[in-house]
């Protein structure tokens, strides 16, 4: 099944008449939307895991699992836009005496209007036809129109029919939601002129295409892409010698969680060198299970890039197999150990995302070696430092800073809270833009802000008008104001 182009104009023209109506309806009417879906979702949520295990191989405990942090991302975006501050809502009063005489400015966040949404391959649910683009996006007025991905398509299929089903029951606008299917489609989905914005998560090459294509347009659009991430961690000397085998069990359990396909997986790992902890981690890995891998593509590509770290002569096998048939037997965890000095004079090489459970370990000598090499680390969504309390690492914290859009202290990067303080971005090509993906600020993707100059009160949107009518939070004169 692939959209036709004929098809997809049609889509694209019923998300442009949508959106004036989805924009002018109350946060309290878009939050029932959210909210009807999220109740769907879970009603029909064993039907939707079956479908999902079966094309996916990724078990209904991890599914289920999903399932209801997709839910709880719908209802968390009801609760932003009803809270209101999404809308950034500022007021400065005229001021006819200052030098210059300064007038009244209005200011506040407006809907793009229809977006396109890029489903990926690892989160079958949680970034995809219902996920946290979706949310986000609906939660703010846009259309939405989703390109399913190829490796869950009867699952997207049938999320589609229950969320467009269930927005209609909740008196959104015809038009609110759709799916398209095939590489061609997605393609013009990008390109064409009702779409006003892209959200994507999936490949460096897929994804950087597309970006392409926003920007070539004649109206050149936000693409909000994730595209990929090697998370580094940096373990100190003080924390090896008295935390190794914790740590070595804490690092195994992360990357090989998922079989390693998770985006904020930690594929590099500085360790000081001669501290012994490439021993630890091959004791805890042994053992450690892997498993089917999401698509045949995943499988096939996953052994290649083993072996292309391990051509590079400074590259060495710390455990696990080289050879492995990760198509019919599935991927087992691979650990692989070089120098930092091989990582600064090769990062395009040695710093290339691996998808599946493997991870590198980079030995570094000395406080100074190790900043020099986080300089080279691609942008990243996270960044680990494991350390003494007794010892100095502001330099390190800083360089890691740097290179990611959230920095952890303590516990390994997989796992990734949706709340308001959550970012889900990095340098590029972590993110081709500053935004987030998850988290209450995802939604500040797909707005823009319009002031308004001395306009009359009932031309205002509510947001600005000087009583307040939907009690939320605003900057009246530079002091922000609590209803």
């Amino acid at each position: 099944m692939t959209t036709t182009l004929d098809e997809l104009r049609r889509l694209t023209a019923a998300a442009a008449k949508a959106a004036p109506i989805a924009a002018a309806a109350s946060d309290a009417e878009r939050a029932g939307w959210l909210r009807a879906v999220a109740d769907r979702l879970d009603e029909h949520a064993d039907e939707l895991i079956e479908i999902a295990d079966s094309e996916t191989r990724l078990g209904s405990t991890r599914l289920k699992g999903e399932v209801a942090r997709t839910t709880g991302q719908l209802r968390l975006f009801a609760d932003v836009i009803t809270e209101g501050s999404y809308l950034e809502a500022i007021i400065d009063h005229a001021d006819p005496s200052a030098t210059p005489p300064k007038p009244d400015l209005r200011r506040v966040l407006h809907p793009l209007g229809p977006v396109a949404v890029f489903s990926a391959s690892n989160f079958p649910f949680a970034f995809s036809v219902a996920g946290g683009d979706t949310a986000s996006a609906l939660a703010v007025g846009c259309p939405v129109i989703v390109k399913a991905h190829s490796g869950h398509l009867a699952l997207s299929l049938r999320m589609a029919e229950l969320v467009g089903a269930a927005l209609e029951e909740a008196g959104a606008p015809a038009g609110m939601f759709g799916l398209v299917t095939g590489r061609e489609a997605g393609n013009a989905l990008v390109g064409d002129p009702d779409i006003t914005a892209v959200g994507f998560t999936g490949s460096v090459a897929g994804g950087r295409a597309l970006f392409d294509i926003a920007a070539s347009r004649l109206d050149p659009i936000p693409f909000y892409g994730e595209l990929g991430s090697i998370n580094p961690v940096v373990l100190t000397a003080g924390a090896v010698e008295r935390r190794s085998d914790e740590l070595a069990k804490g690092l195994v359990g992360s990357f090989t969680l998922g079989v390693g396909q998770f985006c904020t997986k930690p594929g590099v790992v500085f360790v000081p060198s001669g501290a012994g902890f490439e021993d630890a981690v091959a004791q805890s890995v042994d053992g450690a299970a892997g498993g089917p891998l999401l698509t045949d593509r995943i499988a096939e590509a996953f052994p290649g890039g083993i072996r292309r770290l391990l051509d590079d002569e400074a590259v060495r096998l710390v455990s696990g197999a080289a050879e492995q048939d990760a198509v019919n037997d599935g991927a087992t965890p691979v650990v692989l150990a070089t120098t930092a000095a091989a990582v600064r004079e090769r990062p395009e090489t040695l710093l290339e995302e691996v998808f599946g459970p493997t991870t590198l370990l980079i030995s570094y000598d000395s406080e100074d070696e190790l900043l020099a090499s986080l300089a080279v680390v691609p942008g990243s969504l996270t960044a680990t430092v494991h350390a003494e309390d007794d010892e100095e690492v502001e330099g390190i914290v800083d360089a890691l800073r740097r290179r990611a859009g959230r920095v952890l202290f303590a516990g390994w990067p997989t796992g990734v809270a949706v709340n308001w303080a959550q970012h889900h971005g990095g340098p590029y090509p972590a993110t081709t833009s500053l935004y987030t993906s998850v988290g209450a600020t995802a939604a500040r993707r797909f707005q823009r802000p319009v002031a308004y100059q001395s306009a009359p009160e009932r031309l205002l949107p509510p947001a600005l008008r000087e009583d307040n009518p939907l009690g939320i939070p605003r900057r009246v004169d530079g002091i922000l104001v609590l209803p």
